[in-house]
């Protein structure tokens, strides 16, 4: 069934306590989702985000992947029609939902409403004290066993000790995604859309989403730029130059894919410049013979050897035939540039950060960080953390969601001072929050650098942010139009170009929101950082690229213990 762009499309008719029966009974094959013609713009843009796009999405599990900025939260909401198109249509087939990427729940909201549930909840209960009204009936309709299905729901995705009569408030960031989540599988969505959902999900938490996503059987599409996450799925779409192109199979397919596809746009650029650089010596070559015909046919007309109009006739023609020529070489020349830039647009810009602070370098041994009793906010009576940090160590710190990994942080820059205990940096060290709230707005790239680094020459800055891919103007973009890849970009050159230069980093889950290659950037950065670490993530396979020499486990019951990660 083909929908209208109208904003409530997809669920306008549909009753949120429909028959258990027909939802059972509906063939998961029919779920599809199909955008024609779609057309969008931004209001403030010259540049449309989408013109004639279409998109057909059938059962199984799709990952959509793209640079940042590239379009694919704004796609997904013109399907959910938060956002309506300008031109063309989103058509569902079957019941939607939806994980947005910032889901935000009020705090003092109930569990059972934020699951949807709350209404026929209420009727049950209601019927179980003896109202037993024909409304209350018409409710629950067949959802008799609602709450049992909430409970099964919420036990599969680790949240058994969720209290369905608590608050959002009484969880944490990544058991509100997880909260949300049960939401929408409890309407059994035959179309379900993920936004980026492992953001701000610990390990285990994690491990639960993917053996959802691995055991889906209808129509998925998922956002993210987790590779363990995306390795689940059957095909990946990425989105480019606004337009989908397809890749079967899942991350690591993919990845081979586009070696092959880029080897061959490598070599179609080695064989187009060599043709421009063949038509230009060929041009060259013209330009030599026709002078030579030139002085030839002015000899010919000096020494006066034919008639007077036999002569001029003779140089017309061989001015139309040498001005034929030119042009046609040129043209040659031309349609050579033309493959040529043609072929460089199929290659992928693989730009690196690279990053070259000696001043930066710990040497082996060198203690950077002691913590001795260190009790942190909201740590509970009697657990206290003890570490030593010394040379150039990569500390990869793990943690369930609310084990205060953040306020870890926090209480080692000085933000937060610790309850009991000391905490001593003994080198120069700077921080790279989950908010990327570093950097001034209303500034420029290079003036928030110069800011955090006076002592730099104007000239040295910029040579330095080259390095960090902000070149010539891009150096003068204001922090406030820049995309969020390049946001963050600009938010580690603005700490690691700091001075004095940074011999500790730390850094709190640097890879969430990031789109793969600005992942592959941020790891190549780290690579030639010759400072000590401290990255809260758990994104496995960055941790394992930037060469962590040590996990820790942070436990709000029993502090920080060594941990080992699975096997790959």
């Amino acid at each position: 069934m083909s929908h209208p762009t109208d904003p409530h499309h997809h669920n306008s008719n549909q009753n949120p306590h429909q028959s258990r029966q027909e939802s059972r009974h509906r063939a998961p094959a029919a779920a599809s989702l199909v955008c024609s013609g779609l057309g969008f713009s931004w209001p403030d843009s010259r540049d449309p985000v989408f013109d004639g796009f279409d998109l057909a999405v059938g059962p199984g599990r799709t990952g959509l992947v793209g640079l940042n900025g590239s379009g694919k939260s704004t796609l997904l909401r013109l399907i959910t029609g938060e956002l309506r198109p300008d031109a063309g249509s989103v058509g569902v087939t079957g019941t939607l939902g939806c994980l947005p990427q910032d889901l935000v729940l009020a705090a003092d909201l109930p569990v059972a409403t934020a699951l949807g549930i709350d209404t026929v909840r209420d009727a049950l209960l209601a019927v179980e004290r003896g109202e037993a009204t024909e409304e209350k009936f018409a409710v629950i309709g067949e959802d008799w066993d609602v709450e049992e299905r909430a409970r099964a729901t919420l036990d599969r995705l680790g949240l058994a000790a969720v209290p369905m009569d608590g608050t959002v408030g009484e969880l944490s960031g990544g058991e509100t995604v997880l909260l949300g989540l049960a939401g929408q599988l409890l309407r059994r969505p035959d179309v379900l859309l993920l936004d980026e959902p492992t953001n701000n999900l610990d390990l285990d938490a994690r491990q639960r989403l993917y053996e959802l996503v691995a055991s889906w059987r209808g129509a998925l599409v998922v956002v993210s730029h987790d590779r363990e996450l995306l390795d689940r799925v059957d095909r990946i779409a990425e989105l480019r130059d606004g337009a989908v192109h397809w890749y079967g199979g899942g991350f690591g397919a993919y990845q081979e894919a586009l070696a092959v596809e880029q080897e061959a746009a490598q070599r179609t650029v080695r064989v187009a410049g060599a043709d421009v650089k063949r038509q230009q010596r060929e041009l060259a070559d013209t330009h030599v013979v026709l002078g030579r015909r030139k002085r030839y046919g002015q000899k010919m007309y000096d020494t006066k050897r034919e008639p007077r109009a036999v002569m001029n006739e003779r140089k017309r023609q061989a001015q139309v035939s040498s001005g034929k020529l030119r042009i046609q070489q040129q043209e040659k020349v031309a349609e050579a540039r033309e493959r040529l830039a043609e072929a460089e647009l199929a290659v992928r810009a693989d730009a690196e950060i690279r990053v070259d602070l000696a001043a930066g370098e710990v040497p082996a041994g060198r203690t950077v960080l002691t913590l001795r009793g260190v009790r942190t906010r909201y740590a509970p009576e009697g657990v206290s953390l003890d570490l030593d940090l010394r040379g150039p160590e990569r500390i990869a710190l793990v943690g369930g969601n609310g084990s205060g990994k953040t306020t870890l942080l926090r209480t080692l820059t000085g933000e937060l001072p610790p309850l009991a205990g000391t905490v001593e940096p003994w080198v120069p060290l700077r921080h790279l929050p989950q908010r990327l709230d570093v950097l001034d707005d209303d500034r420029t790239v290079a003036e928030n650098v110069a800011a955090l680094a006076p002592s730099v020459t104007a000239n040295e800055i910029r040579a330095r942010l080259a390095r960090f891919l902000f070149r010539g103007a891009r150096a003068d973009q204001r922090v406030s139009t820049l995309s969020g890849g390049e946001r963050f970009r600009a938010t580690l050159a603005a700490l690691m170009l700091a001075d004095p230069a940074p011999q500790l980093l730390l850094l709190d889950e640097p890879t969430n929101n990031l789109d793969l290659a600005s992942v592959r950037q941020l790891s190549s950065a780290l690579a030639c950082y010759r400072g000590a670490l401290v990255v809260v993530s758990h994104d496995l396979p960055f941790l394992r690229g930037i060469g962590v020499t040590r996990w820790l486990r942070l436990d709000r019951a029993t502090g920080l213990s060594p941990w080992q990660p699975p096997e790959e």
